[in-house]
């Protein structure tokens, strides 16, 4: 007998409670087995693929394209087994994901949701949505609202009279009329997530944009190119060149003013940073530091056999400096437990490298960086730089951090006062290596130097500690040998 089976949206973990669909990769009809890939969904701070727990034929897709909805919806009916219908079922809202796939966020996806669904941890700020659960954002821990569905393009069926006080939850959306046109696998297939929402903003139609990447394949530039009105697709830039993050071109369009949609990474910054700069007291200390001999390790590093094979990098010094400095400032490595009334006082070290990405600023963290060797550390860097860009950092690696670098030299900038990581006590500012005149031994000579800014929770950490801190970082750029000494 068969059965028509509904997958309900699993609990992303970290106290998320909602999540948007993104991308389908099936569509009614398909025949799909168990763990397949059947969709991607976007949480506030990251992009996760979604397998089937069981195998069957897709009967319907329960929820649109860019629709926002809450953890425990049924999103997709699949058909199972042979013979006469039987009643729907539902899937459990996050346990019937089974392990199949390796390195499959699936499982884990699972096991949180299990967790968060027999308690809900305390001492952290939160909301109450309208299922009961909290609304925690670790390393975001601000408040979230209400899941709410994205409203619907011109020329899209509206809901029924009755519907709009219904949440997502009660009444899923049904798949859009013009889905079925066009394979929706197909479609994912053509572009990369960060072009395709820069497409989803600017309202375009990646069907009517001409690709000029290898393999059919749409790019950044072919998006900018259709919205200049230009016909011809602009050769893209060679990978390598391009930056980690590219703003949207400014191009008239017959509008004044383009709205986008404040959701996702951006809502949860724009919350984070707010609640942030409103509960702890910031105080931000600067330092101007001669790295002269900083940039000659980089070098002989680069040429060195052990590093040939990963990025080597100044800021791979200032992590390693930072590490140094908390491991003989360990009060720095804190954090403030207002529900406890205590100061809590890690120890381990889970390193924060904020990061530009096409979806907006996120601040993944490398665990137990304290532990690692040199080489190590830069494995680990270059491994989250390059999830990040991809936009597929999982939310346990935004979870957990201890103390942040932020690396705005990057862009070319000096310094800057940067505002901290909720829950951590202080945020370190790497500004742009410049060649100037620096006063040596009595002559000026040409040398490189950089700023850092420390900004920090003076509830935390009081201005002997933040000046040592700093200091400390600055003596192991200058004289990077402090790091034999020290370590």
């Amino acid at each position: 007998m068969s059965s028509i089976k509904r997958f309900n949206l699993p609990d992303p973990g970290e106290g998320l409670t909602e999540a948007e669909i993104v991308t389908w990769k099936v569509k009614a009809g398909d025949t799909v087995k168990v763990n397949d890939i059947i969709v991607e969904i976007e949480t506030a701070k990251s992009l996760v693929e979604l397998p089937v727990p069981f195998a069957g034929t897709v009967s319907e897709l329960l929820v649109s394209e860019g629709e926002t909805v809450e953890v425990g919806t049924p999103i997709i009916a699949v058909e199972t087994g042979q013979g006469g219908a039987a009643p729907v079922q539902d899937a459990p809202a996050a346990g019937a994901v089974e392990p199949g796939i390796e390195g499959s966020p699936a499982p884990k996806l699972a096991a949180a949701a299990a967790a968060a669904e027999e308690q809900i941890e305390e001492g952290k700020i939160g909301g109450t949505t309208s299922t009961g659960r909290t609304a925690v954002l670790v390393g975001y821990g601000v408040k979230q609202t209400e899941a709410k569905r994205r409203p619907r393009k011109a020329g899209t069926t509206p809901a029924p009279a009755a519907a709009p006080t219904m949440t997502a939850q009660a009444a899923p959306a049904t798949p859009a009329p013009a889905a079925p046109a066009r394979s929706l696998g197909e479609a994912r297939a053509l572009t990369k997530p960060p072009v395709r929402k820069l497409a989803k903003d600017l309202g375009i139609d990646l069907t009517q944009v001409t690709p000029s990447g290898e393999g059919g394949i749409i790019t950044r530039a072919d998006v900018e190119a259709h919205v200049a009105g230009g016909s011809t697709a602009v050769e893209a830039a060679p990978a390598a060149a391009a930056p980690a993050y590219q703003a949207p071109v400014f191009a008239r369009s017959g509008e004044r003013e383009t709205r986008v949609p404040i959701k996702g990474v951006r809502k949860m910054t724009a919350q984070a940073v707010s609640a942030s700069a409103f509960t702890a007291p910031h105080v931000t200390e600067f330092i101007t530091v001669d790295v002269t001999r900083t940039m000659k390790l980089v070098d002989r590093l680069r040429e060195d056999r052990e590093f040939r094979d990963v990025k080597v990098s100044p800021l791979l010094i200032v992590a390693k400096a930072l590490l140094l400095a908390a491991r003989r400032n360990p009060e720095i490595n804190a954090r403030w437990d207002e529900a406890a009334g205590e100061i809590a006082i890690a120890n381990y070290v889970n390193l924060g490298i904020a990061a530009a990405t096409p979806r907006g600023l996120i601040v993944p963290n490398i665990k137990d960086a304290d532990q690692m060797s040199l080489r190590q550390l830069a494995d680990a860097m270059a491994a989250l730089v390059s999830t990040a860009r991809e936009g597929r950092t999982p939310p346990a690696d935004m979870a957990g951090g201890t103390i942040t670098i932020t690396n705005v030299g990057v862009f070319g900038v000096d310094n800057g006062t940067p505002i901290l990581n909720q829950g951590e006590a202080a945020i370190l500012c790497f500004g742009a290596v410049r060649e100037m005149p620096w006063v040596v031994k009595g002559k000026v000579k040409p040398r490189w130097v950089t700023q850092l800014a420390l900004s920090f929770d003076h509830r935390l950490v009081d201005g002997d500690l933040g000046s040592r801190f700093l200091a400390d970082v600055a003596a192991v750029l200058e004289d990077p040998s402090k790091g034999l000494v020290w370590g």
